[in-house]
């Protein structure tokens, strides 16, 4: 495993984040990763080399429940030796109905989430703390106040901001800059082979402004590994897939757009003789414009394993345009979603 800078950060990560948005998560009934299972995943994680482990206040049934495992495991390892990310915005579940001041990115809700996402994960710092989404009710320079206030106080090392319209990022950045707050270092939006056109105005200020870019759904919450194949209008996957346990797989990442960039995925793995998800993974992280972390989430060691091994796999340039080019038509046109 190699590190590398945290965009124009000090910190140093590893090429890979480990996210536990499925540690305790209860889906259909079902909880995807249990304690025991989050705790052999965080050890094989470890075991490679990944020292960035991203959470969230609400991952987990109740919420809260990843940081908790995350804050067990990491009692047992020394603190220093990660890179804790988490994030704050929406209801916690874990104080009941949620009242007037239990969401969004009020000066008195990111204090108090704070706390407990410290007091979960038994530490006294994060090294970065996310804005989980853009706040439309409150000014944004309360937002940066309070965000800036913990830096200073030693709470949070730097900032990020997760899924926002481009021209939110630009005027968090610009607000930052002529009140002297501390800045958004890092951003999370979903980005993948198949999904680059779409959000390539939010890419290009992260690439202009020199922010890590940490793209959640690497794989297209699984699409891209290679295991659903399409019979006419269905889609057919492995059972307990993310495709049986999401009612918005389908609408959500499946496209054509999305098959003929697999398509050409495959290709170059067969090539290389490496899987698709390590050639999805690979593709991002060999990003130009600015350094790319892609968060992978796995439910088994093996499939973590597996995504590790995009560290080993190297990929020509004719290759990375090839599968840039599978989102179009011969026209020119871009696959619809």
């Amino acid at each position: 495993m190699e590190y590398h800078s945290l965009g124009s950060t000090g910190t140093q990560v590893s090429e890979l984040c480990f996210g536990t948005w499925r540690f305790g998560k209860e889906s259909n009934g079902t909880v995807e990763t249990d304690r025991e299972q989050a705790h052999d995943l965080l050890d094989t994680a470890w075991e490679h080399g990944v020292n960035f482990i991203d959470t969230a206040n609400v991952y987990g049934t109740p919420n809260g429940t990843s940081e908790e495992y995350i804050g067990e495991w990491l009692a047992e390892h020394d603190r220093e030796d990660f890179v804790l990310a988490s994030k704050v915005y929406f209801p916690f579940d874990g104080w009941g109905e949620p009242g007037p001041n239990d969401s969004g990115l009020g000066r008195k809700h990111i204090r108090a989430q704070v706390e407990g996402t410290l007091d979960r994960l038994g530490t006294d710092y994060l090294d970065l703390y996310y804005v989980h989404r853009f706040d439309e009710d409150t000014p944004i320079e309360e937002t940066l106040s309070a965000l800036d206030t913990l830096v200073e106080k030693g709470k949070v090392n730097y900032l990020g901001a997760s899924t926002m319209a481009a021209w939110q990022l630009t005027k968090a950045l610009w607000k930052s800059e002529v009140n002297s707050f501390e800045r958004f270092e890092v951003t999370q939006p979903l980005f993948h082979a198949a999904y680059r056109d779409d959000v390539a105005d939010y890419l290009d200020v992260a690439a202009d402004q020199d922010l890590a870019v940490c793209p959640y759904s690497p794989l297209a919450g699984g699409f891209l590994t290679g295991k659903y194949e399409r019979e006419g209008e269905e889609v057919v996957g492995p059972e307990g897939s993310r495709a049986d346990l999401d009612d918005r797989f389908e609408d959500y990442y499946v496209s054509e757009r999305g098959w003929q960039v697999l398509e050409e995925i495959r290709a170059v793995a067969d090539e290389e003789g490496a899987t698709p998800a390590q050639v999805s993974l690979r593709w991002l992280m060999d990003q130009e414009a600015f350094s790319c972390t892609p968060i992978v989430g796995a439910r088994t060691t093996g499939q973590l394993e597996e995504n590790v091994g995009a560290v080993e796999v190297e990929l020509s340039d004719q290759q990375r345009a090839r599968i840039d080019d599978a989102r179009y038509e011969e026209e020119g046109r871009r696959f619809g979603h």
